[in-house]
């Protein structure tokens, strides 16, 4: 008290007029304007490659060269590895020697069936002669072709001593190193040794776990942009391929997994990153937008007047007869997390996904409608405005509004 009597006093004996500051206004002018509107439903996912190969040998022996390691790129036909053919070369030769051999018991059966043919006609043997005859000579005729494809397969079995690429690709891992003696999947009937794991990285896929409450908003070829930590200042585009229609649960929260293929011509991304997915459900060009903060339902139309400074049964009869107290609305807290709310993250709040936001595709002027507060002609006077797609920070306007309009958004006290 003491000091600010002589503050008076010294204001006093200069001739000084002393005024007391002036409060700062209780809100912010915001200029009605053209911005691009864009919704997303935000999701997690691992980075895995669209197809993964598991690279086997026709030949069984051990592994004499391998001259590729996890992580190298190679061309299709590229050598891969290199098996003794030494067993191979047995196979080869022991399915010659088979295919020889019956070759000569089939001409045998042949010579032996025409023979008993003519008998049959001279009717020296009987019907059951003949019938052995044709028997024995179709029995050599399958040993034959047994024999060709045998012969067929040792000749796979020797040309697969060298392991080449099938496709190009990238070296994901090595089963089998150097030295490892394998197994051939056409003899084993566990199915082979792996030698080495590989995939096409030009284009990847993340398998992003969707909320069910979001997950009617997504549809094939919807653009997708992604981040991963490794790359944190950049972002990968992609499309939406398609909605699995078996959900997942996970901690009462119900996902339904969204495969998403992302281009990926510089190999950047690699297989098991994590990653956030924001899935772009809706979008809008240069529309006229306010900001979500600036919106009112008619609930709190009045108590946002007294902080303005207005009567507030005036602003009620300037907008008419207000809405009935269990009208559903948004609130303004709601609306200010926008498009990317995540579904859960509202149901830890207590409310339901999607409950309180703006619909992101309404008609154009179906839309939900609110109150903003405008400068007109001097004077903050309530305006009724139709609302279309909401992101996190601003709102479609489509009727009520014009680009010349100024809003106002209250600073000093929340918006309910």
């Amino acid at each position: 008290m003491h000091l600010v009597r002589v503050a008076l006093v010294a204001c006093a004996g200069f001739g000084i007029t002393c005024r007391r500051a002036e409060p700062a206004p209780p809100y912010q002018k915001i200029p009605v304007e053209h911005r691009d509107i864009v919704v997303t439903a935000t999701a997690s996912g691992v980075i895995q490659p669209i197809l993964t190969l598991s690279v086997k040998s026709k030949a069984s022996g051990e592994i004499l060269e391998e001259p590729v390691q996890t992580g190298d790129e190679v061309k299709q036909g590229q050598l891969l590895a290199r098996i003794d053919p030494r067993i191979p070369q047995s196979n080869l030769t022991q399915a010659e020697a088979n295919l020889a051999v019956a070759q000569a018991q089939f001409e045998t059966a042949a010579s032996q069936l025409k023979r008993s043919q003519a008998l049959f006609q001279s009717q020296s043997i009987t019907q059951a002669g003949l019938d052995s005859a044709q028997l024995a000579a179709a029995t050599a005729r399958a040993a034959v072709a047994t024999a060709q494809a045998n012969l067929q397969t040792a000749k796979d079995a020797m040309q697969d001593t060298h392991v080449r690429a099938p496709i190009n690709g990238t070296v994901l891992e090595l089963d089998a190193v150097l030295g490892t003696v394998i197994s051939s999947p056409t003899n084993d009937v566990g199915g082979g040794t792996v030698i080495l794991k590989m995939a096409n990285l030009d284009t990847v896929q993340v398998s992003a776990l969707v909320d069910e409450t979001d997950v009617g908003k997504v549809a094939s070829r919807m653009p997708v942009t992604i981040s991963v930590d490794a790359f944190a200042h950049r972002t990968f585009d992609g499309t939406v391929l398609k909605i699995e229609p078996q959900a997942q649960v996970s901690q009462n929260v119900t996902m339904f997994p969204v495969e998403v293929n992302i281009p990926n011509p510089e190999h950047l991304l690699k297989p098991g990153m994590n990653t956030e997915v924001e899935i772009h459900i809706g979008q809008r060009q240069g529309v006229l937008a306010v900001p979500n903060a600036a919106l009112r339902t008619p609930k709190d139309v009045a108590s946002a007047a007294s902080v303005l400074g207005l009567d507030s049964q005036a602003v009620e009869r300037q907008l008419g007869t207000p809405a009935p107290a269990d009208t559903p609305h948004a609130s303004a807290d709601t609306l200010r997390d926008g498009g990317k709310l995540h579904a859960a993250e509202v149901r830890r709040r207590g409310g339901r996904a999607g409950h309180g936001v703006p619909p992101p595709q309404p008609a154009a002027t179906g839309g939900p409608s609110y109150v903003v507060f405008a400068l007109r002609g001097g004077k903050i006077v309530p305006v009724s405005i139709a609302t279309g797609l909401t992101d996190q920070d601003y709102i479609e306007v489509t009727a009520g509004l014009a680009e010349k309009d100024t809003v106002v958004v209250l600073t000093n006290v929340a918006p309910r």
